[in-house]
């Protein structure tokens, strides 16, 4: 099958866009407004864009009514955002945190989830989770959608601090993400964990190059 996503059906019961672009790491981010209010919402379109400096981004649909999110409009008042690994432990907290609440409410406390200081970012981190960014705020690009919802916010960000917990380095060295059990978005409602881990380096690269591509000079 194929079709044009403006302007024909694809017959499907479901639409199937999100389930062809998969998995999505999850951008699990907390942030704070200007009165103090906590808040931490998923984002499964999320995604790390290089690694010298290490910068980010995320991308956030606006609400049916026009409205933007709350985690944008901090992070461009506030100047910061923190992003916290979601794993399979704490899969429970991070779908109750995708839950639309008013922005009065501590989204911290409602996930039952514990806050950690950050070290330069005023807003917190995740205590519970194991590796956690402070993120700058950079700049935020925005698309118009055919409705008010599909009109999205592309946030960028420099990563000026990084929190690893020491239970989730292994012996080797490397984050042993085997063991942190992170969780990746599907389409639909669906999700998946990471089990499972297999190595392919790049045929003829020496050893500079595939050091380089993995980010090691820093």
């Amino acid at each position: 099958m194929h079709y044009n996503p403006s302007t024909d059906r694809h017959g499907l019961k479901f639409n199937p866009f999100k389930s062809c672009t998969v998995p999505r790491p999850i951008g699990w981010l907390s942030s704070v407004s200007p009165e103090g209010i906590c808040n931490l919402a998923p984002y499964s379109q999320w995604q790390n864009l290089t690694f010298d400096p290490p910068m980010v981004m995320f991308a956030a649909n606006q609400y049916p009514d026009g409205r933007r999110k709350d985690t944008v409009l901090n992070a461009e008042r506030s100047g910061w955002f923190a992003w916290n690994m979601a794993t399979y432990d704490l899969r429970e907290a991070v779908n109750i945190s995708a839950s639309a609440v008013a922005t009065e409410i501590d989204e911290f406390d409602l996930a039952g989830v514990t806050k950690a200081a950050c070290i330069d970012a005023p807003c917190p981190r995740v205590a519970e989770s194991p590796i956690h960014f402070e993120c700058r705020y950079l700049s935020t690009h925005r698309l118009q959608g055919n409705s008010p919802e599909g009109t999205v916010d592309i946030v960028f960000a420099r990563v000026e601090r990084i929190h690893i917990k020491e239970e989730a380095i292994g012996a080797d060295g490397k984050i042993d993400v085997k063991k942190l059990r992170p969780i990746a978005r599907l389409g639909y409602y669906d999700y998946t964990v990471v089990n499972e881990i297999f190595e392919m380096k790049m045929p003829g690269a020496t050893a500079a190059e595939l050091a380089g591509l993995e980010g090691t000079p820093r």
